[in-house]
Formats: structure tokens, C-alpha cells, sequence
């Protein structure tokens, strides 16, 4: 089983692989079980999350860790995503782990940002 700092540069590891957009290392990271959740959709799997929600990042700037807090085999992170177009977001996830595999993803949405400013979020 991963220790908790092995947890939590697993999700290091997947942010830079989403940003690369290295889908092979971020598949290779989920467990076969893997479920994720939005507002959006809930218990999406495996294949319906690469299918439906896996896009090209190339609209993303950076990301900005705020925090990583492990917990076992729970961990929160909370990040600013900065667009190229300048618009960003803050999100908190909370990942629960199976091994050092990531078995689920919950996504809690923040508001957008834009020049210091709220800016209201379109579905």
C-alpha cells in the first residue's frame, strides 16, 4: 500500500499528466473500478469518463495546487486551474485510493474568476 506522500505525489502526477495531456499515464493510474462524480454525473466509469469528460487541455494555462491533504486512503486537493484565455477556477477534488491506484474522484465545482473578478459559470 502507498504511504500517504506517495498518495499525494500520485495526484501531482496525474495533474501534470492531464495537463500534458497524457491520457495513457492517467488511465494507467485509475483502478479498473474507477468511478468519478460531478455536479454534472455521478458514479461515471472508467470508460464513460474517457469517453464523456477527458478532453484536450490545451485550454489550460497551469494549475496551481493549493493544497494536498491525505488521509489513509482519502485525500481532498484543492487547486486554481488558469486558462490560456485568462479565466480560472478554483475546485476541491477528494480521491479515495485502492492500493496506489486511484479508485474514485469526486469533483466539488468553485466559482470562475476573471481579472480579480466573479465571473458566473455556464452549465
Amino acid at each position: 500500500m502507498a504511504a500517504a506522500g506517495n498518495r499525494a505525489e500520485i495526484i501531482r502526477s496525474l495533474f501534470a499528466a492531464y495537463l500534458a495531456n497524457d491520457r495513457a499515464s492517467v488511465e494507467a493510474a485509475f483502478a479498473e473500478d474507477f468511478r468519478f462524480s460531478t455536479p454534472y454525473g455521478e458514479n461515471i466509469d472508467k470508460p464513460r469518463y474517457f469517453a464523456e469528460c477527458w478532453r484536450d487541455s490545451g485550454w489550460i494555462g497551469r494549475h496551481e495546487i493549493e493544497r494536498i491533504m491525505v488521509d489513509g486512503v482519502e485525500a481532498f486537493v484543492t487547486y486554481r486551474c488558469v486558462a490560456k484565455d485568462g479565466k480560472s477556477f478554483r475546485n476541491t477534488e477528494f480521491f479515495v485510493f485502492d492500493g496506489d491506484k486511484v479508485s474514485r474522484i469526486d469533483v466539488y465545482f468553485g466559482p470562475s474568476h476573471q481579472d480579480g473578478e466573479l465571473v458566473r459559470q455556464e452549465r
